[in-house]
């Protein structure tokens, strides 16, 4: 009988990563500085983790430094790591937009520069087809040229240790720059209260 149940048992654990990782999917977006794009989508249920990085360039394993000066093709990225039964793409596609301004082109608040450009980087078709979907809607809706570039995903190369979570790492420093760099007053503007 011990035997029977070592073996279900077994039997299950090997059954069960399988059946939650069907479930957990990735997102990646730009969104200017990403010490910023983090903290709204780890708000959300269902967000598993957010991670900082560098992605749509053409340079190997770029460092912050190479990035910010500008050169790597790379933008400032948060990769997003949840689960498809609890958030829908959709709803991050709506906390993406509504953390942005995406009627600027290569800039984002104070910072200016294409690692600074807004963008959807999509890991599939329906991704693809959901972020055309809602850019379009976008555009209705702010009356405007929308600028963020709709990609595929490409290698995403995690930021240095220190970017990671910074929100929460370095609580006064990052509400300073938030708070300097403007963001957001703009997106209040651009989105309304």
């Amino acid at each position: 009988m011990k035997k029977l149940l070592l073996i279900i048992l077994l039997f299950w654990l090997t059954l069960a990563p399988v059946a939650q990782a069907e479930n957990i999917t990735k997102a990646t977006f730009a969104g200017g500085c990403f010490w910023c794009m983090e903290e709204p989508f780890d708000q959300l249920d269902g967000v598993i983790s957010t991670t900082s990085g560098y992605t749509g360039g053409r340079v190997a394993n770029p460092t912050y430094k190479q990035v910010s000066a500008g050169n790597t093709g790379h933008a400032e990225s948060v990769q997003i790591e949840y689960d498809s039964d609890k958030v829908s793409y959709d709803q991050l596609l709506d906390i993406f937009w509504h953390n942005v301004d995406p009627t600027v082109q290569n800039r984002q608040f104070c910072d200016v520069g294409n690692q600074y450009r807004t963008a959807v980087f999509y890991h599939n078709q329906q991704q693809k087809s959901l972020a055309e979907t809602s850019k379009d809607k976008v555009a209705q809706e702010l009356n405007s040229n929308i600028y963020t570039e709709i990609n595929p995903a490409t290698e995403f190369y995690p930021a240095e240790d220190y970017h990671q979570n910074y929100y929460q790492t370095n609580t006064l420093l990052y509400k300073f720059y938030r708070s300097r760099c403007g963001r957001d007053r703009r997106l209040a503007e651009v989105w309304g209260k």
